[in-house]
């Protein structure tokens, strides 16, 4: 299997310095990618911060493993889990009604996952984007404070 093949966002990578590479020609993008892999990040995070696309993403990572000088890690990335995506949708539901479960799956489609596989680590990104959905101040304050509470439970 193609290590590459499906969603990469969640995917991390770590440098490898390996003896006797030799001379590599890299480009800057390659560069910039390469120093912002540091076996905790998720793609879509270096993807951001370099300001590219997934595809693009997509394209580096290949070129890098091709040179050796990455690999992916080995730990798995923590997903949100089922308790959480329910209380999510419940205390979203109080402030804007039934419709919060559709927002909740297109947030996360727009972010660019699929709703069984959301990174923790993009949690408050995706709490912060919902919030804004909501149009009363004192129903977004509640929703914030409940959320952080609960990722501070989950350790997210």
């Amino acid at each position: 299997m193609d290590v590459l093949s499906g969603d990469i966002s969640v995917m991390v990578f770590k440098q490898v310095v390996r003896d006797g590479a030799g001379d590599i020609s890299i480009d800057s993008r390659l560069l910039s990618v390469f120093l912002e892999l540091d076996g905790k990040k998720t793609l879509s995070t270096v993807a951001q911060k370099a300001g590219m696309n997934m595809g693009d993403m997509r394209e580096v990572i290949s070129r890098l493993l091709d040179l050796n000088l990455v690999e992916p890690t080995v730990e798995n990335v923590l997903m949100l889990d089922d308790d959480f995506i329910d209380y999510l949708n419940t205390q979203l539901s109080l402030a804007v009604g039934p419709v919060a479960e559709v927002l909740v799956e297109d947030e996360i489609t727009n972010m660019g996952h699929i709703f069984s596989q959301f990174p923790a680590s993009r949690v408050a990104e995706l709490v912060e984007m919902l919030s804004s959905t909501i149009k009363r101040e004192e129903k977004k304050s509640a929703f914030k404070l409940s959320m952080v509470n609960k990722i501070r439970e989950k350790g997210y």
